[in-house]
């Protein structure tokens, strides 16, 4: 037999359904709100069904254990550290192991954000109804579900419902880029890459080398880092450089030859066309910009 709520140390709110209405009509919580929230420690038996699904975005963080969802696209399996996602209107059923029950947190989220983001997992997470994501750093996520629950703990004013509403969309947008970036493993070595590249900006760039630095093939490694960060070395290593730029650009008075040299460009005159390939401005002009805001 399953149940749906009920277990020790759990915590749960759900907004009553006059303060939806209310918080759905004006400001940021139009947008995204979270109407539903908890936590469920080894939740032995638990389990949902909704045949019709539900009216918001729902996410299930398994911090421990496993559990299980069916959908008319098939079963999957939620294990620790993954992020099960279903999105608005999938029938489904989800319960605990039987062997290992879940401990999770979860929340509903409804508005315009949850919708652009269901449709934004999509296109990284595959064509399943749900998405079942690998958490990169479990424990920030988690953190952020925490302040979903406290925020409804507190009250049903306007500014806990914002607070909430915050910590939501930080749950979102770390859940979309995990799925964005794939596996923690299999994207391990183009994290170590992009590390690298930001603490040698003035280094020489060659993606064969920097491959064999991280144990891949060239095309395998440039497929990869494509995949992860939506485009390749070259364009990447020039954002970088350029970001540094501008903030040597605002932060200090050194030369723009200076500035150059220092992010990986020994001509001043080819630093100059790229960032203004990447600014529409030159350097010297983008300098200048800034200082007139400041008068």
């Amino acid at each position: 037999m399953r149940i749906r709520d009920g277990f020790p140390g759990q915590r749960l709110r759900v907004l009553p359904t006059t303060v939806v209405r209310a918080a759905s009509k004006n400001g940021p919580t139009s947008r995204l709100l979270v109407t539903d929230a908890g936590y469920f420690p080894h939740a032995a038996n638990h389990g949902r069904v909704r045949r019709h699904g539900a009216i918001g975005t729902i996410v299930i963080v398994s911090a421990a254990g496993r559990g299980w969802c069916r959908t008319p696209g098939g079963l999957h399996r939620i294990g620790a550290a993954q992020a099960l996602v279903i999105p608005a209107g999938v029938p489904h059923e989800y319960w605990a192991d039987d062997d290992d029950p879940w401990t999770i947190w979860w929340m509903h989220a409804r508005g315009p954000d949850a919708d652009e983001f269901e449709r934004d997992l999509a296109a990284h997470a595959g064509p399943d109804d749900v998405a079942v994501v690998e958490a990169h750093d479990l424990v920030r996520v988690v953190a952020d579900l925490e302040r979903v629950v406290q925020a409804l703990e507190t009250d049903e004013t306007y500014p806990s419902l914002l607070r909430c509403a915050g910590a939501a969309w930080s749950v979102l947008a770390q859940i979309g880029a995990d799925a964005a970036a794939g596996s923690p493993v299999r994207g391990e070595p183009v994290r170590a890459a992009q590390e690298y590249l930001r603490t040698h900006l003035d280094a020489v760039v060659e993606v064969a080398a920097l491959a064999r630095r991280f144990g891949l093939s060239t095309s395998h490694f440039s497929a990869r880092f494509r995949a992860a960060t939506g485009g390749g070395v070259v364009e990447y290593v020039k954002r970088l450089r350029m970001a540094r730029a501008c903030e040597l650009l605002i932060t200090t008075q050194l030369p723009v030859a200076d500035i150059a040299r220092s992010v990986g460009y020994p001509d001043p005159f080819y630093f100059s066309r790229q960032f203004r390939s990447v600014h529409s401005c030159s350097p010297t002009d983008f300098r200048r910009g800034i200082h007139d805001r400041e008068r």
